[in-house]
């Protein structure tokens, strides 16, 4: 049974802790490894180095919306490629345990989830939600 008093709340602390991580995960991209420390690394994986440009901006694009509640459903699932993407390249040959060497894929696949069931639930509360003319009315 669902308590329709606070799964609302639930649903918002599961987007703000996503965006965060979210948000968390590009700053280490930005200010850790470097944006053209990052880019090298993804052409050392095979794929082409603006791709890592590309990955930050989504990351911090994505987690704002998860954070401010603007189209956070949408945020969620425009996410999860950015997630399977880091399991096909680094984390799925790993294993599964995110303790082996390189980190394998369990944290990445709860983050999945964790963004499917956002998805599902809807936005919660204290979401900004832009109106449009059909909402609006």
């Amino acid at each position: 049974m669902i308590d329709n008093r606070t799964a609302p709340y639930a649903v918002l602390l599961l987007r703000l802790t996503l965006g965060v991580l979210f948000l968390a995960h590009a700053g280490l991209k930005v200010f850790v490894f470097t944006p053209a420390g990052t880019a090298g690394f993804f052409g050392s994986l095979g794929l082409p180095g603006w791709l890592a440009y590309v990955t930050i901006v989504w990351e911090i694009v994505g987690a704002v919306a998860l954070i401010l509640g603007i189209f956070p459903r949408i945020a969620a699932l425009a996410l999860v490629p950015v997630l399977l993407g880091a399991i096909v390249t680094v984390h799925g040959p790993a294993g599964f345990f995110f303790t082996n060497p390189k980190g394998g894929w369990e944290f990445i696949a709860l983050w999945i989830a964790g963004l499917v069931a956002l998805a599902l639930t809807g936005d919660g509360p204290y979401a900004l939600k832009p109106t449009t003319a059909a909402t609006s009315r």
